[in-house]
């Protein structure tokens, strides 16, 4: 008897499934068909997957990139991540993840309610406002997280939260300002000037932010041309830095490292950055694997965007590129 009611049961589940999985009934039809409740019907469904009943195979091509995805994310602790594929010779890796960054952005204006998103800067955050179809969001507001230099016009604190804006159809607050203050100037005394402090509130209340990366390299346009000249990339690698995230060097436990760099840095707080919603880090090469795990460590990522060839190196565990120089 028992075994009569487990076939009854069984033969509902297939029905069921039947009609959810190769008809494409909802399960309120299901339920009005089979005149069950639409309880019934759920339980059912939840019952065949677990039973093995119900086995669901997707052939496409995207499948591997999928994959890839939720394995970096998994590794990470990240609450999404997006994977591109990158053109292999020459590499480059400011392109493809500057595309699918301004695709991420539209696709997300469109179905968020923003109304205010800092901005970084770097030369992926360029490309991704070069690859961003005109828009109109007159209620947003792009707002510049950092000070900025003097060089490096085109992809500069200054110039990226213009561009951003003019793009998205939005305005925008400038922080102007030096990314680091000179030697013996006080912090606290240049901030407490009353142009910086409607700026520095709306850093607290951003909706979303758009974030990059660096390492401790010329590759990294801060290390090359940002410094102060009594700083060298020695000084920050004995402090234990590995690269930086919004001009805040980090160490490889995600931790700011103790250096007086620190306290000359014109820009949000970090602690400030990891209340911000949503956190989108566009970041990749191997040079960037290890900043990309000390600011996921550090609490800066929500959703991070990057290539396969970084992905790879992430989830096998491979040294960034910072790593494996200072090994050699």
């Amino acid at each position: 008897m028992v075994r009569e009611v487990q076939d009854e049961t069984d033969a509902f589940a297939a029905e069921v499934c039947w009609h959810y999985y190769v008809n494409g009934m909802t399960q309120a039809e299901i339920a009005q068909q089979l005149d069950a409740t639409r309880l019934r019907v759920n339980q059912a469904i939840q019952r065949a997957k677990v039973a093995g009943m119900v086995k669901v195979r997707i052939e496409a091509p995207f499948i591997a990139r999928i994959e890839l995805q939720e394995a970096v994310r998994l590794r990470l602790g990240l609450r999404r991540v997006l994977v591109v594929p990158a053109r292999q010779e020459p590499y480059d890796c400011h392109c493809a993840v500057g595309a699918a960054l301004a695709n991420y952005l539209t696709e997300k204006l469109r179905t968020r309610s923003w109304r205010s998103i800092g901005v970084s800067w770097g030369m992926t955050l360029e490309h991704a406002i070069r690859k961003l179809p005109q828009q109109s969001h007159p209620d947003l507001e792009i707002v510049s997280m950092l000070g900025g230099t003097m060089q490096g016009a085109s992809f500069n604190s200054f110039s990226i939260v213009s561009g951003f804006a003019a793009a998205l159809g939005a305005n925008y607050s400038l922080l102007a300002a030096p990314i680091f203050l000179s030697e013996g100037v006080e912090r606290e005394a240049f901030l407490a000037q009353e142009i910086f402090a409607a700026h520095f509130a709306k850093l607290e209340s951003l909706d979303a932010a758009i974030l990059t990366a660096s390492d401790i390299s010329p590759r990294s346009f801060l290390i090359a041309n940002g410094l102060p000249k009594e700083i060298s990339p020695d000084d920050l690698m004995r402090a234990g830095a590995i690269g930086d995230v919004l001009g805040r060097f980090l160490g490889r436990d995600g931790t700011r490292i103790d250096h007086p760099i620190d306290r000359r840095t014109i820009g949000v707080d970090l602690d400030i950055v990891r209340r911000i919603p949503e956190k989108v880090l566009a970041a990749a090469g191997r040079h960037k694997v290890d900043i990309i795990r000390a600011a996921s460590m550090s609490g800066l990522v929500d959703t991070l965007v990057t290539d396969d060839v970084t992905a790879e190196l992430i989830i096998s565990g491979g040294l960034g590129q910072a790593h494996e120089e200072a090994a050699e």
